[in-house]
């Protein structure tokens, strides 16, 4: 028998067990996961909005109830157990980490409360137990710092109203200080032109079709190319153009009484694109108050905010002595030391969707399965379970993490398809920790 381990246990760490399952008939395959539940990315990063993308869930589940993989949530490595310790009980060990630190801009203010990065962001409004509100206090003007896919899923939780995030898992408690803010304006900033933004059109078109809001080109003028994304930016821009005109603004008999009548039915969050603008500085007195930018002839523009996202990529973080360089782990192939290896985010850094990690862990699965030598002193599982039961760690199972999600559905209710448990005292004692068999 070959025995694996995989730290981490999202689409990274599952699709690779799959795949070594499928080459390796003989191997048994231990899935070590520090929170008590799995699926990483899919369960914290995915916007509460998108359920079809969190679908994947299912797949993943169905890997982790096969008869060869154990699951261990509720144990870190580096607090319960050391990378070492860890080798010396597997013939190769896997890290599926994530990239689960946001980069910094590294420019003046990135501490002040009201600025924060894109991962701690939608950690919290996915409900992370580890993940601290944000200093939210009467927002009507937030930034957003990036174009990518991350930007507008943060633009799309903050615009949309309570009716619309309707059958998410948004937590109540995050859903209640959403709806609490005053937000009429967003601002989605990127250093490069629109020609350059990374979003896909399928999610900037969706910002066209909010209730409560709607897409704003700052200038018109910066739309160059013909891509798709650049060409439905053009429609916002003909859009809001079309909406002005009809406006009564422009109609001096109009008074402003019927004005403000006929305004009301479109009152909402006006979503704003810039362009070609590098951040230069978060302003403020003890908390957030603007940032500022600079154009591409020097010039400072300063656009208000009370709150402030950074959506400019992650960097994986250390496990023990395994230090990664340039936000990942270096690897040859996926190979990082003698029995090391290394999959998804934590070594190609935060690119690619969740399909990406299942090519990538058949390719990492293969080398795996080429170079891997079980010796007889290496009995995986076995002596994992002796070590946790020692050390008195409360490790969940497979069987513990389905009752947490069997409680969790049982919230089920109009307003969400799930009430998620967001602390680690209401996940362990949904996974009735006293149940587990410890050996």
């Amino acid at each position: 028998m070959r025995h694996i381990a995989i730290i981490g246990s999202g689409p990274a760490g599952c699709y690779l067990a799959d795949q070594l399952l499928r080459l390796l008939p003989d191997a048994s395959i231990d899935i070590l996961e520090r929170l008590p539940v799995p699926f990483g990315l899919v369960r914290y990063g995915v916007a509460p909005d998108h359920q079809s993308t969190k679908a994947v869930a299912r797949v993943l589940d169905r890997v982790l109830a096969r008869e060869r993989v154990s699951f261990f949530g509720n144990v870190e490595v580096g607090r319960d157990v050391q990378l070492e310790e860890t080798l010396s009980m597997y013939d190769a060990v896997a890290l599926a980490t994530g990239a689960g630190r946001d980069r910094r801009l590294g420019i003046p203010g990135e501490g002040l409360p009201g600025v924060a990065g894109s991962g701690a962001f939608t950690r919290w409004y996915n409900g992370h137990p580890e993940a601290p509100a944000p200093p939210l206090c009467h927002v009507h003007s937030a930034v957003i710092i990036g174009n990518g896919n991350v930007a507008l899923d943060v633009a799309r939780i903050l615009a949309k109203g309570r009716n619309e995030l309707a059958g998410s898992d948004l937590p109540a408690d995050v859903m209640a200080q959403l709806a609490n803010q005053p937000i009429a304006e967003i601002h989605i900033v990127g250093r490069r032109g629109a020609a350059d933004a990374k979003f896909t059109p399928h999610e900037l078109e969706e910002l066209g079709t909010l209730q409560r809001a709607r897409p704003v080109i700052a200038q018109r003028e910066q739309l160059e190319g013909h891509s798709e994304v650049v060409n439905l930016l053009r429609r916002f821009a003909e859009g809001a153009a079309a909406a002005r005109l009809q406006t009564p603004e422009g109609n001096p008999s109009s008074s402003p009484g019927q004005a403000a009548g006929r305004r009301q039915p479109e009152a909402g969050v006006k979503i704003h694109f810039h362009f070609h603008l590098k951040p230069a500085a978060f302003v403020g007195e003890g908390c957030l108050a603007a940032v500022q930018f600079e154009d591409g002839q020097g010039a400072v523009v300063e656009l208000p905010a009370q709150l402030a996202v950074t959506c400019i990529g992650f960097e994986a973080c250390a496990c023990c002595r395994a230090e990664p360089r340039n936000g990942v782990f270096a690897n040859e192939n996926g190979k990082v030391g003698e029995r090391l290896y290394v999959t998804g985010w934590a070594k190609r850094g935060p690119s690619g969707t969740i399909p990406t990690n299942r090519t990538e862990a058949q390719q990492v699965a293969q080398r795996i399965a080429q170079e891997i030598c079980p010796e007889p002193g290496r009995v995986g599982g076995a002596a994992l379970r002796q070590l946790l039961a020692k050390r008195r760690v409360d490790y969940v199972d497979h069987a513990g993490w389905r009752r947490i999600e069997a409680a969790e559905l049982a919230g089920l209710c109009p307003e969400r398809c799930r009430t998620k448990f967001t602390t680690l005292p209401e996940l362990l004692e949904a996974a009735r920790l006293k149940e587990l068999r410890m050996a």
